[in-house]
C-alpha cells in the first residue's frame, strides 16, 4: 500500500482519485449526504455507459449525484453493491458490505485478539486502485472505532469517537 507520505510526482494523479475515494468512504461511514436522488436519465451518458459495461448484468440500479461523484446502488450476484463513479464516467472504486467471516484470515484473527470487547456494527469492502480495502466499525458502550485494514494483516484506526 501507498502512504501519503511516499507518494511521487508521478502519482498525484493516483492520489487526487484516492482522494475523491476517501470523500466517499466518509460520506458512507458517517452517513452525511448532501446528495439527491437523480433518474437514471439525468446521470451523465458516459457514467452510465460505463456502470452497463463494467457490470453487465447489474439490476434495480439507483443513483445519487454530488459534486464530486456519482454513486449507484445496485444489485449483482444476488448482492447489493456500491459503486462510485467521477464526474468524468472513471470508476473510482467499488464497495460491497460484508460479514466479519469473508474477511482474510489475519484481519479476522487481529481485530478479534484486539477488540474482542467491541461488537461489529458495520463493515465494507473497498476494491479501488487495484487494491481491496475493509472498513470496520466497532463499537463497545463508550467508544464508536472505524478501523481500515492495514494490508491484510492488521488495522489502522481511521477514526474514534466518544458516543
Amino acid at each position: 500500500m501507498h502512504h501519503y507520505a511516499h507518494i511521487y510526482q508521478n502519482q498525484v494523479k493516483n492520489s487526487i482519485m484516492k482522494n475523491k475515494i476517501l470523500i466517499g468512504v466518509f460520506m458512507l461511514i458517517t452517513g452525511i449526504s448532501s446528495a439527491y436522488a437523480n433518474d437514471n436519465e439525468e446521470v451523465n451518458g458516459k457514467i452510465v455507459k460505463s456502470f452497463e459495461k463494467e457490470f453487465a448484468g447489474a439490476q434495480n440500479a439507483q443513483w445519487v449525484t454530488t459534486k464530486e461523484f456519482v454513486k449507484v446502488t445496485f444489485t449483482l450476484n444476488e448482492q447489493v453493491v456500491y459503486a462510485y463513479y467521477g464526474q468524468d464516467g472513471h470508476l473510482l472504486g467499488v464497495t460491497r458490505n460484508i460479514l466479519s467471516g469473508q474477511l482474510p484470515i489475519n484481519l479476522l484473527t487481529d481485530f478479534k485478539k484486539n477488540y474482542s470487547n467491541y461488537w461489529v456494527t458495520d463493515l465494507f469492502e473497498m476494491a479501488a486502485s487495484g487494491e481491496n480495502v475493509y472498513y470496520l466499525t466497532l463499537e463497545d458502550s463508550d467508544h464508536k472505532v472505524v478501523l481500515k485494514s492495514n494490508g491484510i494483516n492488521s488495522w489502522n484506526v481511521f477514526k474514534k469517537e466518544r458516543k
